[in-house]
């Protein structure tokens, strides 16, 4: 259980620490993209200084994202064997796709937009700087439809002879790649990184305000930071809604706990905060009817009917299932040389029972239940954050519009404190996200405990401190860079207030 705990830590830091550059470098990559199609078009030198400036920003960002994109990828082989084993058939070959097309594409071209300014033509750079974003969009892609897969595994058959999951056929792969779960999510982190790239330059400018520098560039840099910041807020929201209705159909526990519903019902209330609920909210939510049957904690452990008039079986049965799909996948593995018209009889029993084979690996009923309190809260704060995040960028946006930000300095240094409270609301979404999932890797087929490497706990708290002491310095250095970029300023000509 100690390596199991260790190696989850030692992933949860990575991935967390990752997620640190990712919206960045969507969110940027979109605004430097505007600033310089406002440049070809008008012809003025001084939205490509502008340009230039986000620029450098987003190299240095994007720069440290692939270093500890890479480190994330390699934990899978080292500290999750037996999960790269079980789903490498369908895991690889969305990662394989990300390296060798989107990575190669938008490394290729961030070449020639951070290099390139003067040696090749105006619209050949432009296109280079969409390319990046481009790029990177796409790279996100792939990556969440592998995250996807996790979270609603589909378009994949068990294959007891290999004991993993494989696709099958061509039709299996675009089952994967369209999962409907990925795309929600993969609209719901892309323009949540271009709220977290509206936010930061929002901030970054309202620095130079506050200091009486460069206003003409701040002002600009508001406005099309505002405008990213309030088109990607929308689209969250949007896509958000997708999130909450498929987690209501694949992933039940999960919207349960983030509710911190025991007992669900149709007309189900939305909690906002313990004590203040609305009525009928959560249903309208989760299955966009006002009447919609939403199970809770207890309806799961013990069996409900769903909306289609199902009937869900209990977690002691799906583990009853899950016990016998193994005990028949043993068998079958036994006597397939030997007998096999008996090993034909198991196969059956164990394709009969596959779909509840990860619960087969559990304990007991309530391991099915994630840590409620943190997926509760964290749902709550990325709400809330969110919310005020739009806000922020609706306000400034209008005011810096009608030229009356300099003088709003109380708003100004909301916007600077946003800047940290818009990477902390990004990171409660990825505690929903995978924290509510538990104990699942892949959800259904796969838990934790099964999923580990056979790694003795000391050397999984080795590599964890090491890897934190490493992770530590090259965010101090980072931020130490970007920092020492922005007290610097931007190529344009000074401007008092």
């Amino acid at each position: 259980m100690d390596a199991i705990i260790w190696s989850r830590i030692q992933f949860a830091m990575t991935a967390a620490y990752h997620w640190l550059f990712v919206p960045l470098t969507l969110g940027l990559a979109l605004v430097m993209a505007i600033m310089e199609t406002i440049y070809v078009v008008k012809k003025d030198e001084f939205w490509k200084k502008t340009a230039r400036f986000w620029m450098k920003l987003f190299a240095v960002n994007f720069a440290v994202g692939i270093a500890t994109g890479i480190i994330l990828e390699f934990e899978f082989g080292t500290n999750w064997s037996n999960y790269s084993w079980f789903v490498g058939d369908i895991f690889g070959a969305p990662l394989a796709i990300e390296g060798i097309l989107a990575f190669f594409m938008e490394a290729t071209f961030f070449a020639v937009m951070f290099f390139g300014w003067d040696k090749v033509s105006q619209k050949f750079h432009l296109a280079s700087t969409w390319l990046t974003g481009i790029g990177a969009t796409i790279s996100a892609y792939w990556i969440l439809v592998a995250n996807g897969w996790m979270q609603n595994p589909v378009g994949t058959t068990f294959n007891p002879d290999t004991v993993r999951s494989e696709m099958a056929s061509a039709a299996a792969f675009w089952d994967v790649i369209s999962n409907p779960v990925a795309v929600s999510k993969f609209f719901h982190s892309v323009t949540s990184g271009w709220v977290t790239g509206g936010i930061f330059v929002i901030g970054v400018s309202c620095w130079y305000l506050l200091k009486g520098r460069q206003k003409r560039f701040a002002m600009s840099s508001i406005i099309v930071g505002g405008l990213v910041g309030l088109v990607g807020s929308g689209a969250v929201m949007l896509s958000g809604d997708s999130s909450g209705i498929h987690a209501a159909e694949f992933q039940p526990m999960k919207l349960a706990a983030a509710e911190g519903l025991e007992d669900g019902g149709r007309g189900a209330a939305f909690t906002i905060v313990p004590g203040i609920r609305i009525p009928k909210m959560l249903s309208i939510l989760a299955t966009h009817d006002i009447d919609g049957y939403v199970p809770g904690i207890n309806d799961i452990l013990n069996g409900y009917t769903d909306n289609e008039g199902n009937m869900v079986p209990s977690v002691a049965e799906k583990m009853a299932m899950g016990r016998k799909a193994l005990d028949a996948l043993a068998e079958y593995r036994s006597l397939k040389d030997t007998d096999p018209e008996s090993a034909a009889a198991a196969r059956a029993v164990m394709e009969e029972n596959v779909r509840y084979m990860g619960y087969g690996h559990l304990e007991k009923p309530e391991d099915v239940i994630p840590p409620v309190g943190v997926v509760f809260w964290a749902f709550r704060f990325m709400i809330g954050l969110g919310m005020l995040l739009a806000l922020v960028a609706l306000l400034c946006l209008w005011f810096a519009w009608k030229e009356k930000l300099p003088k709003m300095r109380w708003l100004m240094w909301i916007a600077i404190i946003c800047i940290p409270l818009v990477y902390i609301c990004g990171q409660c979404g990825w505690i929903v996200a995978e924290v509510g999932r538990q104990p699942w890797t892949i959800q259904g087929l796969l838990p934790v405990n099964v999923a580990i490497s056979s790694l003795g706990a000391g050397a999984v708290k080795t590599t964890f401190f090491v890897f934190l002491a490493v992770f530590a310095l090259f965010l101090a250095i980072e931020i130490r860079i970007m920092l020492g970029a922005i007290r610097k300023g931007p190529e344009v000509e000074p401007e008092n207030i």
